[in-house]
């Protein structure tokens, strides 16, 4: 990449290319994977939660890998693409089992369409992981500790079983209903309104440590804590993604941001990394440019 005022603000137009984003802005699963590094003890986590079917609940900083980690399994194990499900104070149990759009269906009889009940069912990124698929499937579940108090142990409970049911086709009148399931266009069929796994899925869960979680649920799971990456290993997540031919300016980076880490300032790994593609740019920004560009991306981010 090469440093360029494509933005000048002076109100005339730029008419050349503009940059390329970094790799790892659309890097695929399969990339994501290769190019992670994983912390010491991870592996042992991973192979524990692996045969005892348990979810592993990682905990750590922002930006210390926590959900590259369900990529790097999936593909080594070959589970698929990784099912994503994002937490939110507002998300709940029923919209990651399944979303059945009422009114799209009402307003289809109205117009006199086929009453296919299926057109109106979607399975959500849980309700895709308890089908009776032939290997698990991964499920991310990212940033646990934001959800409602009582979510956590209700999601444990569905984990426990393998199986829920959904009421709207359970009281249908066909006992075999094709619904879509998430994250492609694939279909799937389920029988008289209940979904029963065939292989308990792999679930990872990630928490930045924003509460505390109750006994019961921590007992279900198997627990990591991804440390705070030293300058051996900042080296090597940067090498990954930018490749060896690092510059001077580069390994100073490097050991400030270890610096701030060790002082408990709030940093994210991608912050160094989108400062070293910047300052580290086939032509780089000139010396002025790339401090105020290290100020403005390596902000602590517990500041506003």
């Amino acid at each position: 990449m090469t440093w360029h005022p494509f933005y000048r603000g002076n109100g005339e137009r730029y008419e050349g290319d503009l940059p390329a984003p970094p790799a790892w802005r659309f890097a695929p699963s399969e990339e994501s994977a290769r190019t992670f590094c994983p912390p010491d003890g991870l592996a042992e986590a991973v192979n524990a939660a692996l045969c005892l079917r348990r979810p592993l609940l990682l905990t750590g900083s922002p930006g210390t890998g926590k959900s590259a980690v369900a990529d790097s399994v999936a593909f080594e194990l070959g589970l698929g693409d990784v099912l994503e499900w994002h937490i939110t104070s507002r998300s709940t149990l029923t919209e990651a089992l399944y979303r059945y759009d009422a009114l799209g269906r009402l307003d289809a009889k109205r117009h006199g369409e086929p009453d296919d009940i299926g057109r109106f069912l979607r399975l959500g990124p849980l309700g895709t992981a308890l089908m009776a698929w032939d290997r698990p499937r991964m499920l991310l579940i990212d940033e646990i500790d934001k959800s409602d108090i009582d979510l956590p142990s209700d999601l444990l409970n569905i984990i426990e079983a393998g199986k829920f049911e959904i009421p709207e086709l359970t009281r249908h009148t066909e006992p075999q209903v094709h619904v879509r399931l998430w994250g492609d266009s694939d279909t799937g069929t389920i029988e008289d309104g209940r979904v029963q796994c065939r292989e308990f899925p792999f679930i990872v869960m990630t928490s930045n440590g924003e509460r505390s979680f109750p006994p019961p649920f921590l007992r279900r799971c198997v627990r990591f804590e991804m440390p705070a990456p030293d300058a051996d290993g900042l080296a090597a997540i940067v090498r990954s993604h930018l490749g060896e031919n690092l510059t001077p300016h580069a390994d100073k980076l490097i050991a400030d941001f270890e610096d701030r880490l060790k002082r408990r300032e709030s940093l994210a790994t991608d912050q160094l990394l989108n400062a070293l593609h910047l300052v580290t740019a086939e032509v780089p920004p000139d010396e002025a440019q790339r401090a105020r560009l290290v100020k403005l991306l390596l902000r602590d981010l517990s500041t506003t």
